[in-house]
């Protein structure tokens, strides 16, 4: 006979998405061998049927990817559980979750290789997305009209520094940018999207939105620069339309309007016009080097410009600074020609493959624009002296006899006089004219053209970036007031909204027609960035994470730290004010962001260096001995589920507050395999519900057997080194009489252990009760049922129009739910909802700001000064300061006032404020009669009664009911049970009126006091009192008087 056949059938896996899960394919399989329809890649792997799946990139897609359908391998438990559910396999198969997704490839966070064009989405290469971007955006108007000028000041000497320093600077960025970028797959946004994933939303939303916006008025101030020089070609020709400022604003509308056309025509048209730009740009440069070469004509001799000559380049060669310029003020002019090195990152999103051209193409860049500047720079200042007049009659005559000497010596032994550049300023030469390039080169008008080319590209790149970047910041809901913004249209996702908010942005700045002032700020918003993408390279390799690995191997953390802190000098020598100004709204939108805690996880760095943080000062602080001046409250608190027990929580939240450690803990009892569920779904549910509630406090679960067990678990496990809890908090099993014996047992064990462990013991007692889980429980139920009935209501609008049939098939459906409903809100007495209304005021009574009154501290043993701390803490919160301490103590008759001076004196040397003392002479007193028979009421069910019985049976009897309270017991402990019942009666005559009490907790000796009899001494102490705190320290110091 053949083996079994097995059928495995595919239940749901709770723990990940589901969205559009499909379950896979499993036919009936024999294990004989026949017929084995299963996923071939785990037969292969393996040779047998089994639900462990080879290792596959779906596995590891985001949400939302677009590049292939994301897989959900089978979880630990199902794994683990698989054959212990009757024979079922519960697997999940490969889901295509593309929920929260508009569909578009920018949306793709996985994709590393070329998407598939059938929607014909355009998507760039390193060369033209990058390096054309790049070279573009760097090499600007600077190159035409002031390098020259740059190297007259500073000499070639220092103008060498002057670009290397600038090179340096980028580089350096460059790297840094590499090395975060090819630590996984890049989105759109440039950036903000590399910033904001490495050091996280508040550096990345305030960063971004300044980027953004200097991408925007740095479109206006290209295209103003633009339309200077078309200003000045129509001067030249007396063209002027209307006069030189409303020039420049019309001419500078219209070319802004002609870019965002090309713009928004879309990326492809957009890289087009860019590679026509970057042809006559580059003939433009080669102008000027053949330019050089050619033979200089009289008139290009009297401007200054001579063929290569080694005395003109020495002559060239030390710095001469005029008109108060300094090798700073000259390099604050020259440095913004080197930025634009983020023109690639910021389509980032348009790129094939983000992570190799972004490296390649920017560095590639960086090395050719350095180069051309240095190149055109040392040609001129080998073939232009600074000064010359511009008349060509200011030769020296053939045969006389002139000496040269003085600052245009290279120009006299060329045959030239410019010695009265001494005396009185000259228009020529590379000091005084910025048209020095279009003098040099072969054919001027081709440096006009390349003039037009440089600022239109840097423009058109500028028009492109800041909506792409502003795009990306909105999508991710960091400021929601712009979520507007963040909606694509077309194949290529175009920010159209983006396109006109930078076009209102530019033609405003345009219209102002003088941006000498915006300049610097610009360029220092641009710096701001690059110190921020140094920085990011840095803090992520700083802190250690096993999740940086960036494939770009050539950087170095301690390079980009150097990087970020010349970006950040930088800034300060091109325009001081500018600096502060930037880093004032830099901190402004951070703390913006960190105030409104926008709902994202990245993954980033600053959680990674706050976790190592946290485990250094953890580690340090093991180092150091406890001292009692650092003691402070951290504590255990048995909550269940938080929100089952607000008052609890509340009261250890106002010991805690942010300055101690607070644990709500949960005891999960019952068989392990069917809790186990139950702890692993209310971790991060519970302490998501903290966090969103402000209770700085964490939550910890365990599955036990026993209550006791459980907790007995969480004392001895909880916490790390110092950081760990030295007070157990619990409330007062209210139902101890109506419980059974092993509930109350349990109960009373947990406070054994907690006095073996040596934890300071805390146990509230409200008169209504603490745990209002049945109401919360009633109440998500109505939610959810109300949420289904409005499904239901949605579904049968939805089918009204399929035909008779289904319309009814809802009906039946929504009058099931009806009922349904009906059946969870049935009415309930108004007895039941007075009482319920009253217990949900009450246990929120913490929540609220405590009216005048008082805390009643009645420290009647003492326990290491705990009973009197924890008061005193909670009388320097907000909730109750306007409560005032009363210090209750037992005395001796006789000597009430020597007891409250000593008393006194204790509390002035603690420095503990209290608003009177009373000494208490008459504790020693017998209760009255009806106190004592409430009290005997409460253990009558409980006890033994064995001396009025014979010794045989009464033997039988504590045998059958060794928990009861025998007789001799009630003898042995009189004394102590007549102070518990007194002790209520003072309670009631002193203390009825305050907003909380006090109290000592007696001890019962193990092994000797009954846990019933013990449970009615606490029930007693504390019965018809206002709200009442039972507090026994571990009786070592939490107070000393020492400096």
């Amino acid at each position: 006979p053949g083996r079994p056949v097995f059928t495995a059938s595919l239940m749901e896996n709770d723990a990940y998405d589901r969205i559009g899960d499909e379950p896979p394919n499993y036919e009936e399989t024999s294990f004989s061998g026949e017929h084995r329809a299963v996923r071939p890649s785990v037969v292969s792997a393996f040779g047998h049927d089994t639900l462990d799946r080879v290792p596959n990139i779906d596995f590891y897609r985001n949400a939302g990817s677009v590049s292939g359908n994301r897989a959900v391998r089978p979880s630990l438990q199902e794994l683990h559980d698989v054959f212990q559910k009757n024979g079922r396999i519960s697997v999940t198969n490969t889901v295509e979750d593309r929920e929260g997704s508009d569909g578009t490839p920018s949306d793709d966070v996985e994709s590393v290789i070329p998407l598939d064009n059938k929607d014909g989405t355009v998507r760039f290469g390193w060369i033209k997305g990058v390096l054309v971007r790049c070279m573009l955006n760097i090499w600007g108007v600077m190159l035409f009209i002031r390098l020259s000028w740059v190297f007259g000041q500073a000499g070639w000497g220092l103008g060498i520094v002057v670009i290397a320093l600038s090179c340096v600077v980028t580089t350096v960025t460059g790297l840094s940018m590499s090395a975060i970028c090819t630590n996984g797959v890049v989105r759109g946004g440039g950036a903000y999207y590399l910033i904001s994933r490495s050091l996280g939303p508040e550096f990345g939303g305030s960063i971004g939105l300044i980027f953004a916006f200097a991408n925007a008025v740095a479109v206006a101030m290209y295209v103003v620069g633009f339309a200077e020089t078309v200003v000045d070609l129509l001067k030249e020709n007396n063209a002027i339309m209307i006069d030189e400022l409303n020039d420049i604003r019309i001419i500078g509308c219209i070319s802004v309007v002609l870019l965002l056309g090309i713009s928004v025509a879309g990326m492809e048209w957009e890289a087009k016009a860019q590679i026509g730009l970057l042809i006559i740009l580059l003939v433009a440069i080669v102008n000027v080097f053949v330019g050089t070469g050619i033979p200089a004509s009289t008139d290009k001799k009297s401007k200054g410009f001579f063929n290569y000559d080694a005395k003109i380049f020495m002559e060239n060669l030390p710095p001469d600074f005029r008109d108060g310029e300094t090798f700073f003020s000259v390099f604050a002019i020259f440095f913004p020609a080197a930025t634009g090195i983020l023109a690639g990152a910021n389509i980032s999103g348009d790129l094939k493959d983000p992570q190799d051209a972004l490296p390649k193409g920017t560095l590639l860049a960086i090395l050719i624009t350095g180069v051309t500047y240095l190149g055109v720079a040392l040609c001129v200042s080998a073939t232009v002296v600074r000064d010359a007049t511009g008349n060509i009659n200011d030769t020296i005559a053939t045969g006389m006899d002139m000496f040269c000497n003085g600052s245009n010596t290279a120009a006299c032994e060329q045959g030239w006089n410019f010695s009265s550049c001494d005396v009185s300023s000259c228009k020529f030469g590379s000091m005084n004219n910025f048209q020095v390039m279009t003098m040099v080169s072969g054919f001027g008008p081709l440096i006009t053209a390349g003039t037009f080319s440089a600022t239109l590209s840097s423009a058109l790149a500028s028009l492109v970036s800041a909506p792409k970047v502003f795009q990306a910041l909105c999508k991710d809901n960091i400021y929601t007031a712009l979520k507007f913004f963040a909606k694509g249209h077309g194949k290529n996702n175009e920010p159209i909204r983006g396109y006109v908010l930078t076009f209102i942005i530019a033609v405003a700045f345009i219209i102002i027609a003088d941006l000498n002032v915006i300049a610097p700020i610009i360029s220092n918003f641009f710096l701001a960035s690059y110190a921020l993408i140094n920085f990011s390279c840095f803090h992520a390799s700083y802190a250690k994470s096993p999740g940086w690995r960036p494939a770009y191997r050539y950087y170095n953390m301690w390079l980009s730290l150097f990087g970020a802190v010349l970006c950040c000098g930088v800034m300060f020598v091109i325009n001081w004010w500018a600096a502060l100004l930037t880093y004032a709204i830099e901190i402004f939108l951070y703390v913006y962001v960190t105030v409104k805690k926008p709902n994202v996880n990245w993954g980033s760095s600053t959680q990674a260096v706050t976790f190592v943080s946290a485990v250094n000062n953890a580690l340090s602080l093991t180092g150091v001995e406890d001292h009692v001046k650092n003691f402070r409250p951290q504590c255990m608190v048995l909550t269940g589920a938080p929100k089952n027990r607000p008052a609890l929580l509340d009261l250890a939240h106002c010991f805690t507050k942010n300055y101690g450690l607070c644990l709500t803990c949960e005891v999960f009892v019952g068989p392990r395999t069917e809790t186990l569920t139950d702890v692993n779904a209310g971790m991060e549910k519970n302490q998501m519900w903290l966090n969103k509630k402000k209770r700085k406090a964490f939550y910890a679960a365990v599955a036990c057997d026993s209550f006791r067990q459980g907790t007995e678990n969480l004392m001895q496990a909880s916490g790390l080194g110092r950081l760990k809890p030295n007070i157990l908090m619990m409330g007062f099993k209210k139902d101890w009489r109506t419980a059974d014996t092993a509930g109350v047992q349990s109960y009373v064990g947990v406070l054994h252990d907690a006095f073996d462990f040596e934890y300071g013991t805390v146990v509230l007692r409200m008169n209504q009760g603490l745990d209002i889980s049945h109401i919360i429980k009633a109440q998500e139920e109505m939610e959810r049922e109300a949420q289904e009935q409005k499904d239901l209501e949605k579904e049968e609008l939805a089918e009204e129009n399929k035909g008779k049939s289904i319309f009814r098939k809802s009906r039946n459906l929504s009058t099931q739910g009806l009922t349904s409903r009906a059946s969870v809100t049935t009415p309930q007495s108004p007895q039941v909802v007075v009482v319920n209304e009253r217990l949900v005021s009450n246990s929120t009574q913490f929540q609220r700001k405590q009216g005048k009154g008082t805390i009643d501290v009645w420290w009647m043993f003492d326990d290491g000064g705990l009973t009197l701390l924890l008061p005193y803490i909670l009388t320097t919160r907000k909730k109750f300061k306007d409560c005032k301490m009363r210090i209750f103590i037992a005395g001796q008759p006789g000597r009430v006032e020597q007891d409250r001076h000593e008393m006194k004196s204790l509390l002035e040397k603690f420095r503990i404020k209290y608003a009177d003392i009373h000494v208490i002479d008459d504790i020693t007193q017998n209760p009255n009669s009806n106190s004592w028979k409430m009290f005997e009421d409460m253990i009558e069910p409980f006890r033994l009664h064995e001396g009025s019985k014979s010794t045989t049976l009464a033997e039988a009897l504590r045998k059958d009911n060794p928990w009861k309270i025998s007789d001799a017991e009630l003898d042995t402990f009189e004394e102590k049970t007549n102070l518990q019942v007194r002790l209520n009666e003072l309670l009631q005559e002193n203390s009825r009126a305050a907003n909380l009490i006090i109290v000592s907790m007696p001890i019962a000796r193990l092994g000797s006091v009954s846990d019933h009899l013990y449970m009615a001494w606490l029930d007693i102490l504390t019965k018809n009192l206002p709200p009442t705190m039972l507090i026994r320290g571990n009786h070592k110091s939490v107070l000393t008087f020492y400096s």
